[in-house]
């Protein structure tokens, strides 16, 4: 295993018990989950569950509503690090640690549930070499108390419980927006705290993608950015698309890797129709497609 020194590393269980070692896809588990075990929902009733980019977008679609209602009613907010980026958790039920979607006949958004839920009791870990600019992935298995999956009688190989769980899918979508929070953390100090408009980007870009497309179809945007009408009819309507747009778009503004063309003098003119010589005193607030924008989560104030 490469030298964990090294390493920088998106686990997401940073507070769980997991058991130190890192495991291959080969690697064989112990493990099987169904209705009539004894700790059946045991482990959706104290919750601690991060949720990636393509996580919001299929409750979001399995409940009818947009993203920004999904946030505001189902999520809470979190920071990677001081003044880094931020993440979303589900929001318990009020007064408990229990998931809102769980009922006594188990996940009521089964087909749809979290990378998170998937993939328990086994926990993927990313992560990257700090002279490597590809990322690694990894697994943990993690054992909990409540948990009496481990003693049936069943084993597979972690690769194979992955396909079993539909991770396949999920893992290949949520791959780039894994990528971007390692590349946050590896940068750390060295490009120092980001703007708040920096940040609340990042939000909208990963979790709002119904105020993402309502910001890419803006005059402003437009006027900015040389999207092809091919390009921008299916990012209006194609969730998934979208999500790849906005991967490339935060790179492309946070860390200056171009693949979106500017139309020529879309600086000069976006600083013209802003009227806000101020907006030269930090750079990344006088690039192109810096939108104000109010992340929709209860308790977000000035001091995130």
């Amino acid at each position: 295993m490469p030298d964990d020194k090294k390493l920088i590393d998106d686990s997401p269980l940073p507070d769980s018990p997991v058991i130190p070692n890192q495991l291959e896809g080969d690697a064989v588990i112990r493990f099987r989950c169904h209705k009539d075990i004894d700790c059946f929902n045991a482990c959706c009733k104290n919750i601690d569950i991060m949720l990636t980019p393509y996580d919001i977008i299929r409750l979001k679609q399995r409940l009818g509503i947009t993203s920004t209602e999904f946030l505001r009613q189902y999520t809470e907010p979190f920071e990677f690090g001081r003044n880094s980026v931020g993440g979303v958790k589900y929001k318990p039920k009020e007064g408990t640690n229990a998931c809102q979607f769980v009922t006594d006949k188990g996940c009521s958004v089964y087909e749809d549930r979290p990378t998170a839920c998937r993939y328990y009791p086994v926990g993927l870990l990313s992560t990257r070499r700090q002279d490597e600019n590809f990322d690694r992935a990894s697994y943990a298995l993690v054992t909990e108390d409540h948990c009496h999956g481990h003693t049936e009688d069943r084993k597979l190989t972690i690769d194979e419980y992955r396909k079993e769980q539909g991770l396949e899918e999920y893992d290949a979508l949520g791959r780039p927006w894994r990528q971007l929070i390692l590349k946050v953390k590896s940068a750390g100090p060295a490009i120092g705290n980001m703007s708040k408009t920096s940040l609340k980007f990042f939000f909208m870009a990963c979790y709002d993608m119904d105020r993402f497309r309502e910001f890419v179809n803006s005059e402003g945007f437009g006027t900015t950015y040389d999207v092809g009408r091919e390009t921008m009819d299916k990012i209006l309507v194609d969730d998934l698309a979208l999500l790849e747009f906005g991967d490339r778009l935060i790179r492309q503004i946070m860390y200056a890797e171009e693949s979106i063309p500017l139309k020529k003098d879309a600086l000069d003119k976006h600083l013209a129709r802003r009227g806000d010589r101020k907006s030269t005193e930090h750079d990344d607030m006088a690039r192109p497609g810096m939108a104000s924008y109010e992340m929709p989560l209860d308790g977000d104030d000035e001091e995130r």
